[in-house]
């Protein structure tokens, strides 16, 4: 069977355009006529920093990233982002905080500015969550077990409105945020029930204040699917493999000035946790993404899928969205056009553009369990797989 004889839409890793692998499996063999291929340079040459920057450069470009973020390429997966997001922000916020109270106190010894902040800590350090899905509940459940529940608050829970089964986003009038929360969290699309949020909440936006909430918005599996009012997040992450490439490199695009970092010797007083250093946001931009051996093939992988949107779309992103909407649209009126037959998991109001959730219901027929996924780089979407417990979950 040939390649183009395959229309792919697994859950998974995504499917790559035919002549970004052709040309990615030369580069394998002898990247740039170098003699080596581009996954054995080292990682701390001029080449691997020329991918890197270049990749970084057209990502930039698609999104319309503004100057005032960083790009980094960690590792990990989002699921490592659950981990990662916790750490830096607690650690920036603590950083902050101090700073203020050694403004405020003058000379003053490290025990009494930790007695302060200790204060400051057990009565405003609260990360907020709002749980639609399955990532983002996994995401929650991480920072209780880094944190303890009581810096976390579950601040909706969609399983309340839909009779304990995801497939809404609860109103934003329902949302229990904290007062002042110190991060509010958000999955923008949930693989597993098909949720997305059809635009940024509105409760969210920033208002220009300190007291502003860092949002942090995990894109792990539709990103460069839309337009992404980045001015409004603190720190976006995907991992790479849904729609920008291969498993192996994970994006975070994070305002400037949230790098920073408290020392460890005030979290271990203040009994929080320290980031590892391959997860520490501050380590990672001062070493360009190059702290550890990134894998670089893979970066440029994201380059050339980049690339090639960059191209096949003169308006960029705006461009790619317009298509991916009408390839949800095809097959969503194809479902709805025979309610007898499927039963689309999500609510219309918030239906994924990029996972097409449904239930077959006709009596006999051999699935009835469905989930298409579409990368942005396939023709249409993602096969139909089934699961004896449900629909099966992508990897994040």
């Amino acid at each position: 069977m040939k390649r183009e004889d395959i229309t792919y839409m697994g859950a998974g890793p995504a499917a790559l355009p035919t002549d970004v692998l052709a040309e990615a499996a030369e580069a394998l063999q002898n990247y740039e006529q170098t003699g080596l291929g581009v996954a054995e340079h080292s990682h701390r040459s001029e080449i691997a920093a020329n991918i890197l920057n270049t990749m970084k450069a057209n990502l930039t470009s698609f999104l319309d990233v503004p100057s005032n973020y960083e790009i980094l390429m960690m590792q990990g997966g989002g699921s490592g982002q659950f981990d990662a997001t916790v750490y830096n922000i607690v650690s920036a916020w603590v950083e902050k905080q101090r700073q203020k109270i050694v403004k405020e106190l003058g000379e003053a010894s490290e025990d009494d500015v930790v007695q302060q902040l200790r204060k400051k800590v057990e009565a405003e350090l609260r990360l907020d969550y709002l749980v639609t899905g399955s990532w983002s509940s996994k995401a929650s459940q991480e920072a209780i077990r880094l944190l303890g529940p009581e810096y976390v608050n579950i601040a909706s829970d969609a399983r309340k409105v839909n009779d304990g089964k995801f497939g809404k986003i609860a109103d934003e009038s329902t949302w229990n945020l904290s007062p002042k929360p110190t991060m509010v969290y958000m999955c923008d699309n949930e693989t597993v029930d098909g949720v997305e949020y059809p635009n940024f909440p509105k409760i969210l936006e920033p208002t220009g204040s300190e007291e502003d909430p860092f949002v942090v918005g995990d894109f792990s599996s539709n990103i460069l699917s839309r337009r992404i009012p980045i001015k409004n997040y603190s720190i976006v992450f995907f991992g790479a493999q849904k729609n920008l490439g291969c498993a192996g490199v994970t994006g975070v695009i994070i305002r400037k000035d949230l790098l920073v970092s408290c020392p460890p010797t005030i979290l271990r007083k203040l009994g929080l946790p320290i980031a590892p250093t391959v997860l520490d946001y501050c380590v990672t931009a001062k070493n360009n993404s190059l702290y550890n051996t990134l894998p670089i093939f893979d970066v440029y992988l994201a380059g050339q899928v980049l690339k090639k949107l960059l191209t096949t779309f003169p308006d960029k992103v705006d461009g790619q969205q317009a298509e991916a909407q009408k390839k949800a649209d095809m097959i969503y009126q194809a479902a709805d056009a025979y309610p007898e037959v499927y039963k689309v998991v999500p609510d219309k109001s918030v239906r994924s553009r990029m996972n097409v959730c449904f239930r077959v219901i006709k009596v006999g027929f051999p699935c009835n369990h469905g989930r298409l996924r579409w990368s942005l780089t396939s023709s249409l979407g993602r096969q139909c797989r089934r699961g004896r417990e449900g629909l099966f979950e992508g990897s994040r």
